[in-house]
C-alpha cells in the first residue's frame, strides 16, 4: 500500500456509470432539520447496472425506491455511500427513476451542505447551502461528480415567517401557504443543467433589493440583492449599481471581438449610453423625458448590433445572497451567488482593500455563469480553470476601473508579499503545483496557487498567442463545451486550433511542477557592432524540466525612452537574446509587466537602478528597480548591525512620496517595504525584518518630518471625493494610500507631537481605512493613552460585524510588546465566535501572519499551538491555511527547529488522520519539507511515528 500524502489521486475519479438526467427535489425545512425527497432520474450507458452508488454524508436514510425495480440498500457510512442493489439488472441506455427519503441536520461549524448562517434577531433559524465541492452529499443522496450536470425541479417548504426561500431557477409555482406556519414554492433550473456543486438552498430573513437589468437590445433581467435587516438602503443600492456595471461590463467589453480597435469606440459609447439611459430611467416622467429615453434606447439598439457581444445572463433573475459564515469570500451558484456578507456591500466600515474585493469578486462570480457553470471542469483536478481563467477577466475589470498599472503591481505586490505572497508559498513545504498530485479535501485547492499562478500561466499564455488570439480561442472553447464539461487538455487544445502554436509542453511544465523560474540575466553590448545581447539562464529544479515562458524585455536610453522592446518565447536552460542596430542603453527593463510568473537575478548597478526607477515608463520594472535598491538596503543593514541607512535610499523615497504622477498611476501601494529579503540567510529573520524596515522608514521621516508632514496634508486633501462614481472612488482610494503609507512613515518617530497627529485622524476620520491605519499606528506607538483608545475602539468595533473584522485583523497583527497577551484578550471575549470564519481569518489567521510574534517568541508558540489544537476539530480549511506559517522551519535559525517542529509533532500525535485529512497530512508534509529540524526534533525527542511509513499505512 503506497504512503498515501493524500486522500484522492486522479485515478479516483473514473467515467460514471449513468448519466445523470434530472432531479425533482423537494425539502421540507425544519429550525433542527430538513426532510429531503428526491427523485433522481438516471440513463445507464453502454453496459447493464446491477449497483449504483450515490454519494450520502451524514444522512439519516428513511426509505429508498425505484420506480422501475425492486431494489436493496446498504448505507456504508464510513465510504460516504449509500449502495443500492436492483433485483432485475437495468439493460443499457435504459432510464430509471430512483427516490429516496432522507433527513439532513444543519451545523453552525460545518460550512458544507446545509449549514446555519447568522439569524437576525427574533427570526427562524437562518439555513442555507454550500455544495462545492461535495457539500451537496450532506443534503441528498446523488451521484456528487461535477460531470453529473442536470436539471433541477425544486420545491421547498418552510416556516411563514422566513423572507426568502430561495434556490436556483425560475419560480414556476409562486410562493404560498400549504397550511398555518407553512409556506411552499417552486423552482425550475431548465435552461443551464448544473453541476451538484452549484446547487443551493437558503432559507432565511433578509431585507431584499432589486434593480432592473437591461442589455442594448432592450432584453432584461432582475438583479436581487439579499442582505441582512436594516441594512443601510444607500450601501444596498450603490452594491447594485456595482453589480451592473460588472454584468454590463462582461456583456460590452469581453467576448471574441473585445480587442478590436475598430469596435472600441462603439463599446466605449454603449458604456456612456447605457449610464445615461439608467439615470433617465431613474428620472423618468412623463413627455420629453420619456421620448428623449426612447431615442436613446433606439441608438443603444442600434449599436449593439454592431458589436459581438461577450456573455449574455440567460435566468430571470440573478441574485447575491450575503452569507455571514463561509469558508470563502464567494461562491457561484447558477443564478444565485452567495458573497460573505462583510464584502457584498459598500458598508460604511468596509475598508478600501475591502471595497476593491467587493468589486472584484461581483464581476469574478457573475462571469462564472458562462466559465463554471455553462462550461465546468471534469473534475477538482480542473478547478484551477474554473478560476484562473474568470480571474484574468475579474483583472481585466478591475484595471478598467483602476487602471492597468494600479492593478498589475498590485498583483505583482501580491507574489511578492512575503508571509502570505504567492512565491512565499510556492517555494515553501506546502508548495504544490497548479494541479497536485492529490488532494485531501476540493477546500485544499482553494489557494493562492489556484487563484494567482494560474491566472498568471494563462496570461502568460495570452502573451504569446497574442490578446486577439486568446480571446478567440477562449470563445472557441466556450461554444465547443457549453452545457457539458472540459478537461484541462480541452482548453489547451481550443487555445492550439485558433492559435496554430503547441501549448501542451509548456503546460505540462507549469500545471504540474512546482515552484517557479528563477532566471539569472546578463548582457553585454558590442561598440563596433551595435549590438546587444541577453543571456538568460534558468535554475532548473532537481528532476524538473526547463519552463516555457514570455520574457519581455527593453533597452532605454537616460531619458526613459526605449530604444528597442522584445518579446521572446523561452523555452531552454539557456537563451541569448540579440537586438541589432542599436545605440548602448542607460538601463535594461526586464520582465516588463510581469511577463512571467518567476523570479529575475540581474546585477544591475546602483546608479543603473536609481535611474530606473525615476525613468522607466512600466510600472513593474520601476518597482522592481525599486524592491531590488530596498532589498539591497535591507541587506546591508542586516549584516552590518548598528549602521545608518544611505543617504541614497533616503532621498529615493522620499522623491517617490512627491512623484505626484506615479502615485496616480500606481497608487499608495507603489511605496511598499516589505519585511523580507532575497538572501535566504536572513529570509526568516522575522523580528530583524521588522526591526530594519522600521529603521528605513524612520530615518526617511526624521531627516523630511516637515515635508512628510506638508505631504501627508497634500494627500490627505486630494482624497476628498468630488462625487459618487466608481472611477472618483478608485482615484481616492489612490490618494488615500499614499496619505496613510506617509502617516506610517512619520509614526516610525513616535514622538507626542507624531501621536497628535496620528489620535487626530482616528478620531475624524471619514472612512474605516483611515481610522484603522491610525489606529494600526497607535496601536504599536508609545503613546501613553493607546489602551484606552483600544479598549474605546472595541467596544464599538464589537456592535458592527464588519468593523469587529477588522479590528481583530490589526489585533492579530500588531507589532507592539504586547502583541500576544493583546490577541488572547480578544479571543477570550464574548464577541469573538471560534465557529465563525471572518473571526477566524481575522485575528487567527492575520497572527498566523505575524510570524515574528507566532513563531518567534515563546508566549507566541504558546498560543499559536493552542489555536490550531483548537480551530482543528472547528475549520479544517482555516487551520491548514494558518499551517502554512510552519512553510520555511528548516529555513530558520535552528534555535527554532525544535520547538516549531514541537508543535506539529504534537498536534499529529493527537489528531485522527479520518476525520481531520486535509490538516493531518498538511502537518506531514511540512515536516517532510523540514527534514534538519525533523532530525534535531528526532534526537532529543525521538522519531514522529506518523511519518514513519509503517504508522502511514494503518492510517
Amino acid at each position: 500500500m503506497k504512503n498515501r500524502l493524500y486522500k484522492y489521486y486522479p485515478e479516483d475519479f473514473g467515467e460514471l456509470t449513468v448519466d445523470v438526467l434530472h432531479m425533482d427535489l423537494t425539502f421540507d425545512v425544519y429550525d433542527d432539520r430538513t426532510n429531503v425527497k428526491s427523485l433522481l432520474r438516471v440513463r445507464t450507458r453502454d453496459a447493464p447496472l446491477e449497483t449504483l452508488e450515490l454519494n450520502c454524508r451524514d444522512l439519516e436514510i428513511r426509505a429508498v425506491s425505484c420506480i422501475q425495480s425492486e431494489v436493496s440498500y446498504r448505507y456504508r457510512q464510513d465510504d460516504a455511500i449509500l449502495e443500492i442493489n436492483f433485483m432485475d439488472v437495468i439493460p443499457p441506455h435504459t432510464e430509471i427513476v430512483v427516490v429516496t427519503d432522507t433527513v439532513c441536520r444543519p451545523t453552525k461549524n460545518i460550512l458544507e451542505g446545509l449549514y446555519y448562517d447568522e439569524t437576525p434577531a427574533g427570526a427562524p433559524p437562518q439555513q442555507i447551502t454550500q455544495c462545492q465541492q461535495w457539500g451537496f452529499q450532506r443534503i441528498v443522496p446523488c451521484i456528487d461528480d461535477m460531470c453529473a450536470k442536470c436539471t433541477y425541479r425544486t420545491t421547498i417548504i418552510a416556516d411563514s415567517r422566513y423572507t426568502n426561500l430561495i434556490t436556483n431557477g425560475d419560480v414556476v409555482v409562486e410562493r404560498h401557504t400549504v397550511k398555518p406556519g407553512r409556506d411552499k414554492i417552486v423552482y425550475e433550473n431548465s435552461v443551464t443543467p448544473m453541476a451538484t456543486y452549484l446547487f443551493f438552498l437558503g432559507v432565511g430573513t433578509y431585507a431584499t433589493f432589486t434593480r432592473e437589468f437591461e442589455y442594448p437590445d432592450g432584453d432584461t433581467f432582475m438583479l436581487e440583492l439579499l442582505v441582512p435587516p436594516g441594512s443601510s438602503v444607500e450601501a444596498a443600492e450603490k452594491a447594485l449599481d456595482i453589480l451592473h456595471d460588472s454584468a454590463m461590463w462582461v456583456y460590452l467589453f469581453t467576448g471574441p471581438e473585445q480587442f478590436d480597435e475598430a469596435k472600441l469606440p462603439i463599446r466605449k459609447e454603449l458604456w456612456e449610453l447605457v449610464r445615461r439611459r439608467e439615470r433617465m430611467k431613474l428620472e423618468a416622467k412623463p413627455g420629453a423625458t420619456l421620448e428623449e429615453l426612447r431615442k436613446v434606447r433606439e441608438k443603444l439598439a442600434g449599436l449593439d448590433r454592431a458589436i459581438t457581444p461577450g456573455y449574455k445572463y440567460t435566468g430571470t433573475v440573478y441574485r447575491e445572497i450575503g452569507m455571514q459564515n463561509s469558508d470563502f469570500g464567494g461562491m457561484e451558484n447558477v443564478g444565485n451567488t452567495t458573497i460573505t456578507t462583510n464584502r457584498i456591500m459598500p458598508f460604511q466600515q468596509i475598508t478600501d482593500p475591502a471595497f476593491e474585493y467587493m468589486i472584484s469578486v461581483k464581476v469574478h462570480e457573475y462571469y462564472h455563469n458562462q466559465n463554471g457553470s455553462e462550461v465546468t471542469g471534469k473534475s477538482p483536478f480542473e478547478i484551477w480553470l474554473n478560476e484562473a481563467v474568470t480571474v484574468h477577466v475579474e483583472e481585466q475589470y478591475h484595471a478598467f476601473l483602476f487602471g492597468e498599472d494600479y492593478q498589475r503591481l498590485g498583483r505583482v505586490l501580491d507574489l511578492l508579499a512575503p508571509a502570505s505572497g504567492t512565491f512565499a508559498l510556492d517555494s515553501g513545504a506546502a508548495s504544490m503545483p497548479i494541479i497536485p498530485d492529490g488532494f485531501n479535501d476540493p477546500n485544499d485547492l482553494i489557494t493562492a496557487v489556484t487563484y494567482v499562478k494560474s491566472p498568471e500561466y494563462v496570461r502568460m499564455v495570452e502573451t504569446l498567442i497574442g490578446k486577439d488570439t486568446f480571446v478567440r480561442g477562449l470563445d472557441r472553447y466556450f461554444k465547443k463545451f457549453k452545457h457539458s464539461n472540459a478537461t484541462t487538455q480541452d482548453w489547451i487544445e481550443a487555445m492550439e486550433e485558433e492559435s496554430g502554436q503547441p501549448l501542451k509542453e509548456m503546460a505540462e511544465t507549469w500545471l504540474k511542477q512546482t515552484k517557479f523560474p528563477v532566471v539569472e540575466v546578463s548582457a553585454e553590448y558590442d561598440m563596433p557592432s551595435r549590438k546587444f545581447t541577453f543571456f538568460l539562464k534558468q535554475q532548473v529544479p532537481t528532476g524538473g524540466k526547463p519552463w516555457e515562458f514570455p520574457f519581455r524585455a527593453a533597452l532605454v536610453d537616460e531619458n526613459g525612452k526605449d530604444l528597442a522592446e522584445v518579446l521572446v518565447k523561452v523555452s531552454g536552460e539557456t537563451e541569448e537574446i540579440t537586438i541589432e542596430n542599436v545605440d548602448m542603453p542607460s538601463f535594461l527593463s526586464l520582465n516588463r509587466g510581469y511577463s512571467f510568473y518567476g523570479k529575475l537575478i540581474y546585477r544591475a548597478s546602483q546608479e543603473e537602478l536609481l535611474l530606473q526607477v525615476r525613468k522607466d515608463s512600466d510600472i513593474t520594472g520601476r518597482f522592481t528597480a525599486f524592491y531590488t535598491l530596498v532589498d539591497r538596503e535591507k541587506l546591508r543593514l542586516l549584516k552590518v548591525p548598528g549602521s545608518a541607512p544611505s543617504e541614497d535610499f533616503i532621498e529615493l523615497y522620499y522623491r517617490l512620496f512627491n512623484d505626484r504622477q506615479l502615485l496616480e498611476r500606481a497608487g499608495g501601494q507603489f511605496l511598499t517595504i516589505f519585511e523580507s529579503v532575497e538572501d535566504e540567510e536572513f529570509a526568516h529573520h522575522y523580528q530583524e525584518l521588522y526591526d530594519v524596515k522600521q529603521k528605513l522608514l524612520k530615518a526617511v521621516a526624521w531627516k523630511y518630518r516637515n515635508s512628510m508632514i506638508s505631504a501627508y496634508h497634500f494627500f490627505e486633501n486630494v482624497s476628498v471625493p468630488e462625487d459618487t462614481s466608481l472611477e472618483e472612488t478608485a482615484r481616492v482610494i489612490k490618494s488615500r494610500q499614499a496619505k496613510n503609507v506617509c502617516l506610517g512613515v512619520l509614526a516610525t518617530l513616535d514622538t507626542p507631537e507624531i501621536h497628535a497627529l496620528i489620535k487626530q485622524q482616528f478620531e475624524t476620520a471619514a472612512c474605516a481605512t483611515d481610522r484603522l491605519s491610525a489606529f494600526a499606528a497607535y496601536l504599536n506607538s508609545s503613546a501613553p493613552d493607546k489602551i484606552e483608545v483600544l479598549r474605546a475602539f472595541e467596544a464599538e468595533s464589537k456592535k458592527n460585524l464588519v468593523a469587529w473584522e477588522a479590528f481583530l485583523a490589526v489585533i492579530g497583527n500588531n507589532s507592539s510588546v504586547d502583541a500576544v497577551e493583546l490577541v488572547r484578550e480578544m479571543e477570550r471575549s464574548a464577541a469573538f465566535r471560534i465557529e465563525q470564519t471572518n473571526d477566524q481569518r481575522a485575528l487567527y489567521g492575520s497572527f498566523a501572519r505575524n510570524r515574528k510574534k507566532s513563531l518567534q517568541t515563546e508566549e507566541g508558540r504558546a498560543l499559536f499551538a493552542e489555536i490550531l489544537r483548537k480551530l482543528a476539530p472547528v475549520n479544517e480549511y482555516s487551520t491548514v491555511n494558518m499551517l502554512n506559517a510552519f512553510a520555511n522551519i528548516d529555513q530558520m535559525a535552528p534555535k527554532y527547529h525544535i520547538p516549531l517542529v514541537k508543535i506539529l509533532a504534537d498536534l499529529l500525535g493527537e489528531l485522527d488522520s479520518q476525520k481531520f485529512p486535509s490538516v493531518y497530512n498538511r502537518i506531514r508534509k511540512l515536516l517532510l519539507g523540514a527534514p534538519k529540524a525533523v532530525k534535531t526534533y528526532s534526537i532529543e525527542h525521538g522519531e514522529i511515528k506518523a511519518l514513519q511509513p509503517e504508522k502511514s499505512e494503518k492510517n
